[in-house]
């Protein structure tokens, strides 16, 4: 079994101004998320917020990492999962709970014995993880799309009709400060999270799918007045730090996963950038 990570340190938006393409790719993106048979994690300094991919072609372990100097990963941490394959299951402390295609499942901190599996292995389940720090335990709890509470927005005319799944938040699952959701757009509708906002008190980070083959999301982010783009595939993810604004258009309608932590855990308090403002 192999348990991969790499770390991402913060940067200030001063010094994002002078990125070419591929700085903002190197500080931003996140790529290879989903390899079969390896957990791989992304731990950025903003917020601690680690990002993970798991695909299990057979039983696969949470392991601890260096960064959190801990001996279990959910020592001092809770986790958020939704799985964006094939069937599987997660056994927490020996309870296993199934988790079909966009199932979501929140893990409270202290839970130490934490096992990925895939029901095929030909049709691997491909668990997306969100972590953050925790300061107590809440329980873990699963959550179906069904379940989540959803927020129609937009409209074909705009070419932003989507549906936010609401599905590890206040009112569903307690959490310490993780938050995270799923955004479905409507086909005919590419834009998402427009118009754009930023949270000064969060950050979020976002991963792509039920991107079509040969079609791209262009994620958009920076200062409202100094915005970047960063063109992005099916399953790739992209760290959006407190003062960036967060929004994409894709060449086809898609599928984002999004998740935040920081301050607060009010999902509305945001700053909207006007989009006839945006630069």
């Amino acid at each position: 079994m192999a348990t991969n990570y790499e770390t991402r340190y913060a940067s200030n938006p001063e010094a994002t101004k002078k990125l070419d393409t591929k700085g903002l790719r190197k500080e931003f993106l996140i790529s290879n998320l989903m390899q079969k048979g390896e957990i791989n994690f992304t731990y950025t300094h903003y917020d601690r917020y680690i990002a993970g991919g798991a695909v299990p072609d057979k039983p696969l372990k949470l392991e601890t990492i260096d960064p959190l100097k801990a001996d279990f990963f959910l020592e001092r941490r809770e986790l958020g999962i939704i799985n964006v394959g094939g069937s599987g299951s997660v056994e927490v402390d020996g309870t296993s709970y199934n988790l079909d295609h966009k199932e979501a499942l929140y893990i409270g901190q202290g839970a130490k014995d934490v096992v990925f599996k895939s029901t095929d292995v030909s049709k691997p389940a491909m668990f997306y993880m969100n972590s953050a720090p925790a300061h107590t335990s809440y329980p873990t709890k699963k959550v179906g799309v069904a379940e989540a509470n959803k927020l129609e927005l937009g409209s074909l005319e705009t070419a932003n009709h989507r549906t936010v799944n609401q599905m590890i938040i206040g009112g569903i699952v307690t959490t310490c400060q993780l938050q995270m959701g799923m955004t479905e757009l409507k086909t005919g509708s590419v834009w998402n999270t427009m118009p754009a906002h930023v949270h000064d008190r969060r950050m979020e980070i976002y991963f792509y799918l039920d991107v079509p083959e040969n079609q791209s999301v262009c994620h958009f982010m920076g200062q409202p007045q100094e915005t970047r783009h960063i063109w992005m595939q099916n399953h790739e993810a992209v760290i959006s730090p407190p003062w960036s604004i967060h929004c994409g258009s894709g060449t086809s309608n898609y599928t984002f996963i999004w998740g935040m932590a920081g301050e607060n855990l009010d999902y509305g308090d945001m700053d909207v950038a006007k989009i006839t403002e945006l630069r």
